[in-house]
Protein backbone atom coordinates (compact mmCIF):
# COMPACT_ATOMS: atom_id res chain seq x y z
CA UNK A 1 0.00 0.00 0.00
CA UNK A 2 1.55 3.54 -1.30
CA UNK A 3 2.02 5.89 1.51
CA UNK A 4 -0.51 8.17 -0.07
CA UNK A 5 -3.03 5.81 0.47
CA UNK A 6 -1.84 4.90 4.36
CA UNK A 7 -2.62 8.61 4.72
CA UNK A 8 -6.26 8.47 3.80
CA UNK A 9 -7.09 5.79 6.34
CA UNK A 10 -8.00 7.15 9.56
CA UNK A 11 -5.83 6.35 12.39
CA UNK A 12 -8.01 4.07 14.36
CA UNK A 13 -8.46 1.74 11.42
CA UNK A 14 -4.83 1.33 10.56
CA UNK A 15 -3.50 -1.97 11.57
CA UNK A 16 -0.32 -1.87 13.75
CA UNK A 17 2.89 -2.81 11.92
CA UNK A 18 3.86 -6.28 12.81
CA UNK A 19 0.35 -7.56 13.74
CA UNK A 20 -1.25 -10.91 12.23
CA UNK A 21 -5.16 -11.42 11.70
CA UNK A 22 -5.89 -13.60 15.18
CA UNK A 23 -6.64 -17.13 14.72
CA UNK A 24 -10.30 -18.24 14.78
CA UNK A 25 -11.75 -21.07 16.27
CA UNK A 26 -9.49 -21.65 18.77
CA UNK A 27 -10.66 -22.80 22.22
CA UNK A 28 -9.16 -21.76 25.38
CA UNK A 29 -8.47 -24.34 27.68
CA UNK A 30 -9.68 -24.07 31.27
CA UNK A 31 -7.30 -23.09 33.69
CA UNK A 32 -6.89 -24.82 37.23
CA UNK A 33 -8.88 -22.01 38.92
CA UNK A 34 -12.06 -22.31 36.34
CA UNK A 35 -12.15 -25.91 36.85
CA UNK A 36 -12.32 -25.04 40.31
CA UNK A 37 -15.09 -22.47 40.55
CA UNK A 38 -17.02 -24.28 38.16
CA UNK A 39 -16.87 -27.17 40.45
CA UNK A 40 -17.75 -25.00 43.48
CA UNK A 41 -20.76 -23.80 41.64
CA UNK A 42 -22.01 -26.96 40.66
CA UNK A 43 -21.06 -28.96 44.06
CA UNK A 44 -21.89 -26.49 46.49
CA UNK A 45 -25.52 -26.12 45.13
CA UNK A 46 -25.82 -30.32 44.71
CA UNK A 47 -24.43 -31.07 48.34
CA UNK A 48 -26.97 -28.93 49.70
CA UNK A 49 -30.22 -30.03 47.44
CA UNK A 50 -28.51 -34.09 48.76
CA UNK A 51 -28.79 -32.65 52.03
CA UNK A 52 -31.87 -30.68 52.16
CA UNK A 53 -34.26 -32.24 49.75
CA UNK A 54 -33.01 -35.72 48.64
CA UNK A 55 -31.60 -37.65 51.77
CA UNK A 56 -34.84 -36.41 53.98
CA UNK A 57 -36.65 -37.96 51.58
CA UNK A 58 -34.98 -41.07 50.88
CA UNK A 59 -35.10 -41.88 54.89
CA UNK A 60 -39.00 -40.80 54.93
CA UNK A 61 -39.36 -43.72 52.27
CA UNK A 62 -37.02 -45.73 54.73
CA UNK A 63 -39.24 -45.34 57.98
CA UNK A 64 -42.24 -45.33 56.25
CA UNK A 65 -41.42 -49.38 56.06
CA UNK A 66 -41.01 -49.18 60.00
CA UNK A 67 -42.21 -48.64 63.10
CA UNK A 68 -40.71 -46.36 65.37
CA UNK A 69 -41.41 -43.67 68.35
CA UNK A 70 -38.73 -41.06 67.46
CA UNK A 71 -37.21 -41.23 70.34
CA UNK A 72 -34.30 -44.28 70.32
CA UNK A 73 -32.85 -45.71 67.11
CA UNK A 74 -32.15 -48.38 68.61
CA UNK A 75 -36.03 -49.01 69.02
CA UNK A 76 -36.97 -49.06 64.58
CA UNK A 77 -38.50 -51.88 63.77
CA UNK A 78 -39.14 -53.04 60.65
CA UNK A 79 -43.05 -52.79 59.73
CA UNK A 80 -43.04 -54.22 56.12
CA UNK A 81 -46.17 -52.37 54.16
CA UNK A 82 -48.23 -52.16 57.98
CA UNK A 83 -48.12 -48.44 57.57
CA UNK A 84 -49.42 -48.09 54.07
CA UNK A 85 -52.36 -50.75 54.98
CA UNK A 86 -53.05 -48.63 58.32
CA UNK A 87 -53.63 -45.09 56.58
CA UNK A 88 -55.39 -46.61 53.46
CA UNK A 89 -58.18 -48.63 55.95
CA UNK A 90 -58.16 -47.95 59.42
CA UNK A 91 -57.56 -44.58 59.62
CA UNK A 92 -60.21 -42.55 59.08
CA UNK A 93 -58.78 -38.98 58.38
CA UNK A 94 -56.80 -40.00 54.94
CA UNK A 95 -59.65 -40.47 52.45
CA UNK A 96 -60.78 -37.23 53.38
CA UNK A 97 -57.97 -35.51 53.32
CA UNK A 98 -57.16 -37.15 49.64
CA UNK A 99 -60.62 -35.67 48.35
CA UNK A 100 -59.98 -32.63 50.17
CA UNK A 101 -56.75 -31.91 47.99
CA UNK A 102 -58.63 -33.10 45.16
CA UNK A 103 -60.78 -30.46 45.66
CA UNK A 104 -58.64 -28.39 46.49
CA UNK A 105 -57.07 -28.35 42.83
CA UNK A 106 -59.99 -28.50 41.38
CA UNK A 107 -60.56 -25.16 43.08
CA UNK A 108 -57.67 -23.71 42.47
CA UNK A 109 -57.13 -24.76 38.74
CA UNK A 110 -61.13 -23.69 37.42
CA UNK A 111 -61.67 -20.44 39.90
CA UNK A 112 -58.12 -19.32 40.99
CA UNK A 113 -56.27 -19.58 38.21
CA UNK A 114 -58.53 -18.43 35.81
CA UNK A 115 -59.07 -15.47 37.76
CA UNK A 116 -55.43 -14.63 37.99
CA UNK A 117 -55.40 -14.83 33.82
CA UNK A 118 -58.57 -12.14 34.00
CA UNK A 119 -56.59 -9.66 36.47
CA UNK A 120 -53.27 -10.00 34.30
CA UNK A 121 -55.32 -9.40 30.88
CA UNK A 122 -57.39 -6.59 32.30
CA UNK A 123 -54.00 -5.16 33.90
CA UNK A 124 -52.30 -5.58 30.97
CA UNK A 125 -54.34 -2.96 28.75
CA UNK A 126 -52.35 0.20 30.57
CA UNK A 127 -56.02 1.32 31.91
CA UNK A 128 -54.91 4.22 34.34
CA UNK A 129 -54.03 2.87 37.79
CA UNK A 130 -52.23 0.07 36.18
CA UNK A 131 -49.02 -0.13 38.78
CA UNK A 132 -51.40 0.31 41.75
CA UNK A 133 -53.46 -2.49 41.12
CA UNK A 134 -50.86 -4.62 40.09
CA UNK A 135 -49.38 -3.51 43.78
CA UNK A 136 -52.86 -4.11 45.39
CA UNK A 137 -53.60 -7.71 43.91
CA UNK A 138 -49.82 -8.86 44.24
CA UNK A 139 -49.67 -7.26 48.08
CA UNK A 140 -51.01 -11.06 49.19
CA UNK A 141 -48.45 -13.07 47.48
CA UNK A 142 -45.74 -11.32 49.85
CA UNK A 143 -47.64 -12.63 53.04
CA UNK A 144 -47.43 -16.25 54.32
CA UNK A 145 -50.56 -18.49 54.11
CA UNK A 146 -50.46 -18.69 57.97
CA UNK A 147 -50.84 -14.55 58.36
CA UNK A 148 -53.59 -15.15 55.70
CA UNK A 149 -55.32 -17.27 57.75
CA UNK A 150 -55.25 -15.00 60.82
CA UNK A 151 -56.36 -12.85 58.47
CA UNK A 152 -59.76 -14.20 57.59
CA UNK A 153 -59.89 -15.46 60.35
CA UNK A 154 -60.89 -11.68 61.22
CA UNK A 155 -63.14 -11.62 57.97
CA UNK A 156 -64.83 -14.52 59.14
CA UNK A 157 -65.53 -14.93 62.66
CA UNK A 158 -69.05 -15.96 63.91
CA UNK A 159 -69.55 -12.64 66.19
CA UNK A 160 -67.83 -10.26 64.68
CA UNK A 161 -66.56 -10.81 61.55
CA UNK A 162 -67.13 -8.39 59.39
CA UNK A 163 -68.53 -11.18 56.68
CA UNK A 164 -71.61 -11.55 58.72
CA UNK A 165 -71.93 -8.39 59.79
CA UNK A 166 -72.29 -7.31 55.96
CA UNK A 167 -74.87 -10.04 56.00
CA UNK A 168 -76.75 -8.50 58.38
CA UNK A 169 -76.35 -11.98 60.95
CA UNK A 170 -73.31 -10.82 63.50
CA UNK A 171 -74.52 -11.70 66.82
CA UNK A 172 -77.48 -13.64 65.96
CA UNK A 173 -78.66 -16.69 65.84
CA UNK A 174 -78.37 -17.06 61.73
CA UNK A 175 -74.44 -16.26 61.87
CA UNK A 176 -72.82 -18.98 60.18
CA UNK A 177 -69.37 -20.06 61.96
CA UNK A 178 -67.69 -20.33 58.80
CA UNK A 179 -64.54 -21.97 59.67
CA UNK A 180 -66.36 -23.98 62.47
CA UNK A 181 -68.98 -26.09 60.18
CA UNK A 182 -68.01 -28.60 58.89
CA UNK A 183 -69.96 -28.33 55.72
CA UNK A 184 -68.58 -24.70 54.57
CA UNK A 185 -64.97 -24.49 56.31
CA UNK A 186 -63.17 -26.05 53.27
CA UNK A 187 -65.11 -23.49 50.79
CA UNK A 188 -63.90 -20.54 53.07
CA UNK A 189 -60.61 -22.03 53.25
CA UNK A 190 -60.29 -22.25 50.04
CA UNK A 191 -61.37 -18.64 49.26
CA UNK A 192 -58.86 -17.52 51.59
CA UNK A 193 -55.99 -19.51 49.99
CA UNK A 194 -57.13 -18.04 46.05
CA UNK A 195 -56.89 -14.60 47.57
CA UNK A 196 -53.22 -15.45 47.36
CA UNK A 197 -52.72 -18.00 44.16
CA UNK A 198 -54.62 -15.33 42.05
CA UNK A 199 -52.10 -12.39 42.79
CA UNK A 200 -49.40 -14.89 42.17
CA UNK A 201 -50.79 -16.32 38.72
CA UNK A 202 -51.31 -12.56 37.74
CA UNK A 203 -47.98 -11.64 38.32
CA UNK A 204 -46.31 -14.64 36.07
CA UNK A 205 -49.16 -14.10 33.64
CA UNK A 206 -48.61 -10.16 32.97
CA UNK A 207 -44.89 -11.27 32.83
CA UNK A 208 -46.35 -13.82 29.96
CA UNK A 209 -48.44 -10.97 28.60
CA UNK A 210 -45.15 -8.70 28.04
CA UNK A 211 -43.19 -11.25 26.06
CA UNK A 212 -45.90 -11.88 23.47
CA UNK A 213 -44.54 -10.46 19.93
CA UNK A 214 -46.98 -7.58 19.26
CA UNK A 215 -46.75 -8.72 15.55
CA UNK A 216 -48.76 -11.49 16.65
CA UNK A 217 -51.77 -9.51 17.48
CA UNK A 218 -51.71 -7.34 14.67
CA UNK A 219 -51.53 -9.98 12.17
CA UNK A 220 -54.36 -11.54 13.65
CA UNK A 221 -56.44 -8.25 13.77
CA UNK A 222 -55.51 -7.70 10.35
CA UNK A 223 -57.40 -11.70 9.10
CA UNK A 224 -60.58 -10.07 11.13
CA UNK A 225 -60.08 -12.14 14.24
CA UNK A 226 -62.27 -11.03 17.34
CA UNK A 227 -59.76 -9.93 20.86
CA UNK A 228 -61.29 -12.55 22.47
CA UNK A 229 -60.29 -15.12 19.23
CA UNK A 230 -56.99 -13.38 19.09
CA UNK A 231 -56.52 -14.35 22.94
CA UNK A 232 -57.12 -17.90 22.96
CA UNK A 233 -55.79 -18.86 19.61
CA UNK A 234 -52.52 -16.95 18.87
CA UNK A 235 -51.54 -15.11 22.48
CA UNK A 236 -52.58 -18.02 24.89
CA UNK A 237 -50.62 -20.49 22.69
CA UNK A 238 -47.83 -18.04 22.67
CA UNK A 239 -47.74 -18.21 26.26
CA UNK A 240 -46.47 -22.06 26.41
CA UNK A 241 -43.79 -21.83 28.80
CA UNK A 242 -45.61 -19.71 31.23
CA UNK A 243 -48.83 -22.41 31.22
CA UNK A 244 -45.92 -24.76 31.75
CA UNK A 245 -45.49 -23.05 35.15
CA UNK A 246 -48.86 -21.87 36.36
CA UNK A 247 -49.74 -25.79 36.25
CA UNK A 248 -46.81 -26.77 38.00
CA UNK A 249 -47.80 -24.78 40.70
CA UNK A 250 -50.86 -25.08 40.53
CA UNK A 251 -50.76 -28.48 41.52
CA UNK A 252 -47.97 -28.32 44.35
CA UNK A 253 -50.29 -25.43 45.79
CA UNK A 254 -53.29 -27.37 46.50
CA UNK A 255 -50.79 -31.08 47.22
CA UNK A 256 -49.09 -29.07 50.19
CA UNK A 257 -51.94 -26.92 51.43
CA UNK A 258 -51.14 -26.74 55.31
CA UNK A 259 -50.69 -23.48 56.74
CA UNK A 260 -54.22 -22.45 56.39
CA UNK A 261 -55.94 -24.85 57.63
CA UNK A 262 -53.55 -25.63 60.05
CA UNK A 263 -54.31 -21.90 61.46
CA UNK A 264 -57.73 -22.27 61.82
CA UNK A 265 -58.58 -25.86 63.31
CA UNK A 266 -55.53 -27.93 62.92
CA UNK A 267 -56.78 -29.45 60.02
CA UNK A 268 -59.16 -31.47 61.95
CA UNK A 269 -63.49 -31.01 61.43
CA UNK A 270 -63.93 -31.22 57.27
CA UNK A 271 -60.33 -29.58 56.87
CA UNK A 272 -58.10 -32.86 56.80
CA UNK A 273 -55.68 -32.32 54.32
CA UNK A 274 -52.67 -34.75 53.81
CA UNK A 275 -50.08 -32.50 55.03
CA UNK A 276 -51.61 -31.60 58.08
CA UNK A 277 -52.29 -35.60 58.85
CA UNK A 278 -48.28 -35.87 58.27
CA UNK A 279 -47.49 -33.22 60.54
CA UNK A 280 -50.06 -34.66 63.40
CA UNK A 281 -48.13 -37.70 63.09
CA UNK A 282 -44.79 -36.41 63.58
CA UNK A 283 -45.08 -33.91 65.70
CA UNK A 284 -46.34 -33.91 69.62
CA UNK A 285 -46.48 -36.80 71.48
CA UNK A 286 -48.58 -39.06 70.30
CA UNK A 287 -45.89 -39.00 67.34
CA UNK A 288 -46.02 -42.45 64.90
CA UNK A 289 -42.98 -42.18 62.77
CA UNK A 290 -43.74 -44.90 60.32
CA UNK A 291 -47.45 -43.33 59.55
CA UNK A 292 -46.14 -39.87 59.18
CA UNK A 293 -43.30 -41.01 57.19
CA UNK A 294 -45.96 -43.00 54.62
CA UNK A 295 -48.50 -40.41 54.46
CA UNK A 296 -45.81 -38.32 53.07
CA UNK A 297 -44.78 -40.52 50.98
CA UNK A 298 -48.13 -40.78 49.40
CA UNK A 299 -48.34 -36.99 49.27
CA UNK A 300 -44.92 -37.05 47.20
CA UNK A 301 -45.95 -39.76 44.82
CA UNK A 302 -49.34 -37.83 44.49
CA UNK A 303 -47.39 -34.61 43.47
CA UNK A 304 -45.16 -36.17 41.27
CA UNK A 305 -47.66 -38.39 39.14
CA UNK A 306 -49.36 -35.91 37.61
CA UNK A 307 -46.36 -33.06 37.39
CA UNK A 308 -44.52 -35.80 35.51
CA UNK A 309 -47.13 -36.79 33.05
CA UNK A 310 -47.58 -33.31 32.10
CA UNK A 311 -43.91 -32.36 31.92
CA UNK A 312 -43.03 -35.74 29.76
CA UNK A 313 -46.22 -34.49 27.51
CA UNK A 314 -45.69 -31.22 26.96
CA UNK A 315 -41.76 -31.59 25.99
CA UNK A 316 -42.50 -34.60 23.65
CA UNK A 317 -44.74 -33.00 21.74
CA UNK A 318 -41.94 -30.21 21.51
CA UNK A 319 -39.11 -32.91 20.67
CA UNK A 320 -41.06 -34.19 17.85
CA UNK A 321 -41.89 -30.58 16.49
Amino acid sequence: MSSTAQELIPPEAREPAGSRPAKSGRVRRLSGRDKLVLSLMVGIPTLIELALVWLPTLMSVGLSFTRWNGLDLADIRPAGGENYQFISQDYPPFWPAVQHNLLWLLFLALIATPLGLLLAVLLDQNIRGSKIYQSIFFAPVMLSLALIGIIWQLFYQRDNGLLNFLLGTAGTPKAVDWFGDSSVNIWAAMIAATWRHAGYVMLLYLAGLKGVDPSLKEAAAIDGASAVQTFFRVVFPAMRPINIVIVVITIIESLRAFDVVYVINRGTNGLEMLSALVIQNLVGEGQVIGVGSALAVVLLVISLVPIVFYLSRTFGKENQA
